[in-house]
């Protein structure tokens, strides 16, 4: 029997008009389609005026379905992968499956669509050759930093996902890890609330946080003092190391990094036991 075939198919980031005419086709054509969330992908098919065989698969069930998707595929049997929104293994599951395909001889077949990390670069002006993107960061605050300090010295932006709940825990870790450097944030993109705004990480902001989140954070400036590429923390014991007392080493951190002694001093009264 001719084995089947799998098609990556993107969707929509936020905006169901966006689809593409080929993405379409493509899902009225398959026999199956695999999704992130059953919940999730009905909707845009209802929209559509499609109605296919859907099952779920996401990171929780992976394994156990990935080998269903298998029986499908060498069964001969069309299937679409999906994702609630842009593109499969972008941040969301399927790389797994994907991979297993190729190595198992079954044909794989892309049909993309925008995501959010390309969309947000080019909505915020950001010059988009070159650029890091993290994904959303892990949820425990020592994995966020050992994660981000790997990519602290780099010239080029850093594009980072946030949920509304994480956004300002998100922002204050960057600025750890960091120090203070410009960043935009773009909120609901393609969506009726779409929107960009500059500041600061030491400005941050997000009142009241709701919806998505790409985080653009500027990369390192050569010209800038090399220990503005530690935390604030990190820098004020860097000056003491030196041989500078805490007074000073608050008054030249602040002068560095363009804050003022007391928001320097507030982040670093929990020094004492490290001095």
């Amino acid at each position: 029997m001719e084995k089947g075939r799998l098609y990556i198919v993107g969707t929509p980031i936020g905006n169901l008009s966006d689809i593409s005419k080929r993405a379409v086709e493509t899902l009225k054509s398959v026999d199956y389609i695999a999704c992130e969330d059953t919940r999730h992908t009905l909707p845009l098919l209802n929209h559509l005026g499609i109605s296919k065989k859907l099952f779920a698969y996401h990171k929780f069930n992976e394994n156990e379905i990935k080998e269903k998707l298998l029986s499908l595929l060498f069964g001969g049997a069309k299937v679409a992968l999906v994702s609630d929104a842009g593109m499969p293994s972008v941040c969301d599951p399927g790389s797994a499956v994907i991979s297993l395909c190729h190595k198992e001889g079954i044909e794989v077949e892309v049909v993309p669509s925008a995501t959010a990390v390309t969309s947000a670069l080019s909505f915020a002006g950001y010059d988009a050759s070159k650029f890091v993107f993290l994904g959303f960061l892990p949820q425990k605050d020592s994995e966020k930093q050992s994660l981000l300090y790997d990519y602290k010295n780099l010239k080029i932006p850093t594009v980072i996902y946030s949920a509304p709940h994480d956004v300002t825990a998100d922002a204050k870790a960057i600025f750890d890890a960091y120090g203070d450097r410009g960043v935009a944030v773009v909120k609901e993109i393609t969506k009726i609330h779409e929107g960009v705004e500059f500041t600061t990480l030491a400005d941050f902001k997000i009142a009241p946080p709701k919806g998505e989140y790409v985080l653009i954070v500027d990369g390192a400036k050569s010209e800038e003092n090399p220990l503005n590429s530690l935390g604030v923390k990190e820098h004020i014991l860097a000056y003491i190391r030196l041989g500078e007392d805490k007074k000073e080493a608050i008054k030249k951190v602040a002068k560095d990094r363009g804050l003022t002694k007391n928001e320097v001093y507030q982040l670093a009264i929990d020094l004492k036991d490290e001095i």
